[in-house]
Formats: C-alpha cells, sequence, structure tokens
C-alpha cells in the first residue's frame, strides 16, 4: 500500500462522512483493500497512521494469515476506520 492511497482514503471518508455507505463506496473504490469499521474505544495498544475530527485510520497485516496492527505502510493489507465518538 503506498502513503497517496492512505490519503485518499482520509480524504474520500473525511468528504462522505463515516458510515455504512462510505464504507461501501471504499471498499469500491479499492477493491484490494479490506476495509473494518469499528469505534476508535474499541482498539487497544496500537497508535492511529492518520487522526481525523470523527475518525482515525489504522492499518493492517493480514500477510502471516493473522491479523495484526501495523505502521508498516509496505506490509499493510487493510484499513481500519475507527469512529471517534465525543460526547
Amino acid at each position: 500500500m503506498q502513503s497517496e492511497i492512505i490519503n485518499r482514503i482520509g480524504l474520500f471518508t473525511k468528504n462522505l462522512g463515516l458510515n455504512e455507505n462510505t464504507i461501501g463506496g471504499l471498499r469500491k473504490e479499492f477493491p484490494d483493500i479490506h476495509f473494518t469499521y469499528c469505534y476508535d474505544d474499541d482498539i487497544m495498544d496500537s497508535m492511529p497512521l492518520q487522526e481525523f475530527d470523527d475518525f482515525n485510520l489504522y492499518l493492517v497485516d493480514g500477510n502471516e494469515h493473522c491479523l495484526k496492527f501495523t505502521s508498516n505502510i509496505d506490509a499493510a493489507t487493510g484499513v481500519v476506520i475507527a469512529e471517534v465518538v465525543t460526547e
């Protein structure tokens, strides 16, 4: 994966807002990337690659048949878009 793609994913999500339709649009736009949508407070012990007001982007590496968070863009096979909820 390239940092340019990560930037495009962030802008795509920011422009459309984070919801299930946006995730579907990302899957169509980037069919080779696995996308997961969750809440940011569900993620422990990992730092986001990019932070936005309403969501954070994390990278996932699934190359060894077991998913794990990574900061290595070259090893990333997926992106977690984690919604930030402020109350």
